[in-house]
Formats: C-alpha cells, structure tokens, sequence
C-alpha cells in the first residue's frame, strides 16, 4: 500500500509520522527545498493535542513549554484583565518552536524504511492508492481546489522573540489593540514569542514594531528583541476537499486567524480523525480509495466551518469594542467570560474543537 503526500512542511511531517506505523509506505515530494523555518515562528498546542501527539504520533515533550494560564486584555482596559483562563494543575496549552518540532518530524522519518522523499515535481496519479496535496505551491493539483470561502483581513501577522529577565513564565497574555491583537507567548523562563496581527495592508518596519513590542509589553523587563517576520493574514474554507483519489489538506483545507493559536490544532484534529478512518479500513480488510476521502470530508467540514467562523466572530467582536466609544461589547465579554459554565465551555471549545 502506498500513498503520497505532495509538501514538506509540519502538517505533511506530522501525517506522515502517522502513515508509517500502520505500515504504509508513504513517498514525499518536496515542493520546495527543505529548511528548519524561520526560528521566529512558534506554534501553540492544545493539550489534547499534546496528549495525541505524544502518545500516538512522537514524544515531543522535550521541545514543550507548559501555559497554564492565559489573560486578555484590550486597550480601552490594558491593567486588567477581560478574560482570564487558568488550570493550575495542568496546562492549558504548550507551546512549540516550529523549527524545532520540523527537525524531530524530519530525523523520526528519515531513520523509517516506509518513507522515500522525491524532488521530482512529476507525479503518476495511478501509481498511488491516495494523495495527500498540503502544499499550494505544486501547480499540477491547484486548478481542482479553487473553490474556496475566503476572507482577507488586510493584515499582517508580525512574529518575533524576546530575550528578557529570568522569570516564572507559564501566563500567557493577548491583549486586543485598537490595531488589532498582540499576543506575548512563552517559551521559556527567559524567552517569549510575541505574534501581533495589524489591521493594515502596509507593512510597518521593524523599528516601529519593536516600539509597538514595548508598549503592550505586560510583565517583561526586556533585554532583546530579536529579527520580525511578517505574513499575510486570510481566513479560508475549501469547498470541496477532495477531487478522485487527491485530498486537499492542511492549510489548503482551512486557515484561520492566528489570534486563537488553532491553525495547526485544527489540522491536527484532521489528522486525528483520517488515522481513525484509515484503521477502520484495515481492520475490515478494505482498500484504501476514493470512499476514504468522502467519509472524511462528511465527517470533518461541517466542524471545521463552524470552528473557523467562532473564531472569526472573536475577531469580530474585539475588533467592534476597539471602534466604538462604548464599552458595551467589552462589559458583555467580562460578565459571559467570567461565567464557570461558560468559561469551561471556552476553554474545551480551544481545546477540542467542535464535537457532536
């Protein structure tokens, strides 16, 4: 049995790292040289996330940074805190050095006899039972996933890391500017990973951003802000995940806005579910074909729309209360958010996505 997946980067790694312990031989294309990201890229984990990911995929413990609490702020009320979600006993989320987690993916497959990489961009489609496609930048495939729901934030995601004085640092904290949300998430008792989403299509220079660094600066006594990168902010929903025997993924399936950390959380959540689906196949003793890729279209679209759009409509609503002289949206936040019933409710839904 053999399958392909066209892209290199985590979601692809992370699939494949699953593929190959039900001994399935997996063939990667690499659409493009192979590099440990931009060390100014960090991800954030969910703990059930970590939890399959550790026990089912690679122990990547070793790598983690344990939040076990998060605080939101907006600037109309920038000392204390809107929101607060706390689990003293464990954590909330870990996060993750993307450089880091692609290096450990990467030397767990390299060392695996079910996995061969190809640089040839020419790929036999009847040669493979399935396809994975999780890289735009393959030309052949883009014309069968056009159809998308999209929406543009005329945004940029600006990512850096911080040198700072030593200090328990386990809180998370996004504050909701009149600009857009900046969040500080750490990585260490000493460093943290600041991401801050402009609502702007002109890029600031780093200069400006380091200025914009230290004034929502909530805790840290800050020795060094390291280079900033940039990306592009759009929201995304494909409309059709599969086309024959090709499953469109990862990114190319959803993107969604980083200011709840759940881009690759919802990937992994469809990782997740794909392995479960591919299992059930075996144990019956039935092939792997195009019926895989309709079940899980059936059984994952509807979950993720709904969870892109909870996540946009929090956008929404942060962004309303930053425009407005009132502080209505604000006070409805704080007297919802600070409901047991319905802060429990929050911290599942980021944790686990859409269940029913």
């Amino acid at each position: 049995m053999k399958v392909c997946i066209i892209g290199d980067g985590l979601v692809s790694l992370t699939l494949a790292n699953v593929l190959i312990q039900k001994d399935i031989f997996v063939d990667i294309y690499k659409t493009k040289k192979i590099n440990l990201y931009d060390r100014s890229r960090t991800l954030g984990i969910s703990k059930s996330n970590i939890d399959y990911f550790n026990n089912d995929i690679l122990d990547i413990r070793k790598i983690l940074w344990k939040i076990n609490t998060i605080k939101i702020y907006t600037e109309k009320n920038i000392t204390k805190e809107l929101l607060k979600f706390d689990n003293k006993d464990s954590q909330i989320f870990s996060i993750i050095r993307n450089y880091q987690l692609q290096r450990l993916l990467l030397k767990n497959l390299k060392k695996n006899k079910f996995i061969r990489f190809k640089n040839n961009l020419k790929i036999e489609k009847n040669k493979y039972k399935l396809i994975i496609y999780s890289d735009s930048n393959y030309p052949f495939f883009k014309k069968f996933f056009s159809k998308k729901i999209e929406k543009n934030y005329n945004s940029y995601a600006y990512t850096t890391i911080i040198t700072h004085k030593k200090i328990k640092n386990n809180t998370a904290f996004q504050n909701f500017t009149k600009n857009g949300p900046i969040a500080f998430l750490p990585l260490s008792n000493s460093e943290t990973s600041i991401v801050y989403s402009l609502r702007s299509i002109k890029k600031k220079n780093f200069l400006e951003m380091n200025t914009l660094a230290n004034k929502y600066n909530p805790i840290y006594d800050i020795k060094k802000i390291n280079n900033w990168s940039s990306f592009k902010l759009k929201s995304s929903s494909l409309r059709n995940y599969y086309n024959g025997n090709i499953l469109a993924f990862g990114d190319l399936l959803h993107k969604v806005h980083p200011l709840a950390g759940q881009g690759f959380n919802m990937s992994l959540r469809d990782i997740k579910l794909l392995s479960n689906l591919i299992d059930k196949r075996i144990n019956l003793g039935l092939d792997l074909d195009i019926s895989l890729h309709k079940e899980f279209q059936k059984k994952s679209q509807s979950k993720n729309f709904i969870f892109l759009s909870g996540v946009d409509l929090i956008y929404e609503l942060f962004n309303l209360e930053s425009k407005i002289s009132l502080n209505l949206v604000n006070k409805s936040i704080n007297l919802i958010g600070n409901n047991k019933v319905v802060n429990t409710f929050l911290k599942k839904f980021a944790d686990s996505g859409i269940k029913y």
